[in-house]
């Protein structure tokens, strides 16, 4: 890859948050204050993973867009900015032992969570404009195209999947000082699941918040996986993914504000997730189904004749890996 087209601001990022990530885990066995209910430098932890994962994902699909855009650019080192103001304001809430999110308990207390507030909404809007770049420059190979923005736009889904944590609904905490929540139903730091921490009494949002933003990583991956395929029809397999991931993420946002634990859906929730497998599948069994339809026997002397999708046989086609390694690419500026 040529590093020239890698957003070294991301990289720096990307680094700086792994580092912490290595020193958040050693205080979460080293240091054993509890916070709402978990160790107190579990949250720094989990935050530093996810955005560090989340700065090299945008670093790579900034180096693999066909032309350099100065305006997406501009915008990933906004949300480089924004990113460390973020999780330095996380990690030292941590370090005092206080809460760093809904907390107004103290002046300076509620000075920080109100800038975290103003930080997110700097963030969400840098990352839309790296979406609309994606969407308006021409990227060649069609799989990366739906890929790539069905990515960020899920995970634009997801951080506005953590809207209603802030809304009036769950300000009435009972806890004084504190206006906001991320469980439903049931008080922040009740029983959860290992590591996430994600309620088993009640609802809980940061659920279709973590499975929208990590849309960023599974759509891509997905069209790596479906390499074998024609190109016409793993993009049409991304499509009918994208549709599914965003139902997944309404489905789970929803059934945490009806105040439902994960793990016990009513009929409701289960009926929603069994329509949405169901027209998933059969989305996609009928995408597969029109992709074999369309390949045609080996023509005399052993040659793969052309399908409908301009590939030979069922290989995929000449250009279609040359989006998942940016030095590939050779019409570049």
């Amino acid at each position: 890859m040529r590093s020239e087209r890698w957003h070294r601001p991301l990289l720096l990022m990307t680094a700086a948050m792994a580092v912490l990530t290595v020193i958040t885990a050693v205080g979460v066995f080293a240091d054993d204050r509890v916070l709402v209910g978990a160790p107190v430098w579990l949250k720094p932890f989990k935050f530093s993973v996810s955005f560090t994962v989340y700065g090299l994902t945008l670093a790579w699909m900034l180096a693999v867009l066909p032309r350099r855009s100065r305006v997406a650019e501009w915008a990933a080192t906004v949300i480089v900015a924004a990113s460390v103001a973020e999780v330095a304001i996380i990690t030292f809430q941590a370090a005092r032992g206080h809460r760093s999110h809904y907390n107004n308990a103290t002046p300076l207390d509620e000075q920080l969570w109100t800038l975290m507030g103003n930080v997110i909404v700097v963030l969400f809007l840098a990352h839309l404009v790296i979406g609309v770049v994606a969407l308006v420059q021409r990227i060649p190979d069609r799989t990366a195209a739906y890929a790539i923005r069905a990515g960020l736009l899920l995970s634009l889904l997801g951080m506005l999947a953590a809207v209603p944590m802030v809304l009036p609904m769950q300000q009435d905490t009972g806890i004084e000082g504190i206006a906001g929540a991320h469980a439903v139903g049931v008080p922040d730091g009740g029983p959860g699941l290992p590591l996430v921490g994600w309620s088993t009494t009640g609802g809980d949002l940061r659920i279709g918040h973590f499975i929208g933003l990590h849309g960023l990583q599974a759509l891509p991956l997905l069209a790596i996986l479906l390499t074998r395929l024609g190109v016409r029809a793993r993009a049409r397999l991304v499509v009918v993914a994208a549709f599914a991931y965003g139902g997944l993420t309404v489905i789970l946002t929803w059934q945490a504000l009806r105040g439902q634990a994960l793990l016990r859906p009513d009929a409701l929730t289960l009926t929603a997730l069994a329509a949405l497998i169901v027209v998933s599948a059969l989305a996609a069994l009928a995408m597969i189904k029109s992709y074999w339809g369309h390949q045609k026997p080996t023509l005399p002397g052993g040659s793969p004749a052309k399908h409908s999708d301009g590939n030979r046989g069922s290989a995929p086609d000449e250009a279609s890996d040359l989006w998942i390694t940016p030095s590939l690419w050779t019409t570049r500026k």
